[in-house]
């Protein structure tokens, strides 16, 4: 055999082995999803998928998901940092008889940023299922376990049990909820259920017609800035060894507007027209409102602040 035939057996030896490794759908760090896409696709902009549980395994790990259109991509679970933005389409998940989004991605994952952020979505409980009326959606968004959970500009309603829940049992999580509407849920709107210390900020959020607006359990650290509490069971309840902070918020046409067992402070807030305005221990620190209904259990006055501040 001459030297020229045996580069080129070697060189088609080389490419038939790199064709037998080679992955049938590499990862990208972008992927999309479409109403009309296919899941048999590669999820690329020409190409999309159609569901979100699709496009997740398509996509590299801290990689983002993106919406062409505003379908309904089905609940999905996410088990890496992922970014799914439908910003501009507002994709939605039907959620019925079962969770919209649950989000595990637990310590030693090979995943040290453990971030999920997921922005311009409709989550809907609703189904066609069991009673007229009822719902039969079980959670918006479920967290097991993540060190880092961002939701924005989106809309979660109609379940039973949460709109979103924390039940996070490792320390030091984080969750930041923003410009989003929680409503309609039979349970808590917010559930804060881990055990352990986790920090949550909450800014410019409805919790509206639940059971709960937001219910935190012991160990969470709430704080809460220009949100809305309205016509709940409770506003805003907290449990033995939580803390919440409200600032510039509304608290109104609740049955309880805020209960506290923890520690509870307020500022610049408005409690109206609630049957019942506070129980439990709570802390002013000035400017707040409460009008119209049994104004409950007088805050205490917060301690003096720096000169630099104000009381």
């Amino acid at each position: 055999m001459t030297n020229k035939s045996k580069l080129l057996a070697l060189a088609g030896t080389t490419l038939a082995l790199l064709a037998v490794s080679a992955p049938a759908h590499a990862q990208a760090t972008r992927t999309w999803v479409s109403g009309v896409g296919d899941d048999l696709n590669p999820c690329s902009r020409t190409a999309p998928c159609k569901t979100f549980a699709g496009a997740i395994s398509k996509t590299f790990i801290n990689g983002e998901i993106d919406c062409l259109d505003p379908g309904g991509y089905g609940a999905v679970t996410v088990t890496k940092s992922i970014t799914i933005d439908c910003t501009g389409t507002f994709g939605s998940i039907l959620a019925s008889g079962t969770t919209g989004v649950i989000i595990n991605i637990p310590v030693g994952a090979n995943d040290p940023l453990r971030t999920v952020r997921l922005r311009g979505l409709s989550i809907n409980g609703s189904g066609a299922s069991g009673t007229i009326g009822t719902r039969t959606g079980v959670r918006g968004v479920r967290i097991l376990d993540a060190l880092v959970v961002e939701i924005e500009d989106s809309v979660i309603t109609d379940f039973a049990t949460a709109g979103i829940q924390d039940s996070r049992t490792s320390a030091n999580g984080k969750l930041m909820i923003r410009n989003t509407v929680i409503r309609d849920v039979t349970g808590s709107a917010i559930g804060l259920a881990g055990a352990n210390p986790n920090n949550i900020s909450i800014e410019n959020v409805h919790a509206l017609a639940s059971g709960f607006g937001l219910a935190a359990a012991t160990g969470n650290r709430v704080s809460i800035a220009r949100s809305v509490f309205a016509a709940n069971g409770t506003g805003v309840e907290g449990d033995a060894g939580s803390q919440i902070g409200l600032e510039n918020s509304l608290v109104s046409g609740n049955s309880t507007g805020l209960q506290s067992s923890g520690t509870m402070s307020l500022s610049n807030t408005s409690i109206f027209f609630n049957t019942t305005g506070i129980t439990g221990a709570t802390t002013s620190f000035g400017n707040n409102r409460i009008l119209g209904g049994a104004p409950g259990t007088a805050p205490s006055v917060g301690a003096p602040t720096t000169d630099h501040g104000q009381q």
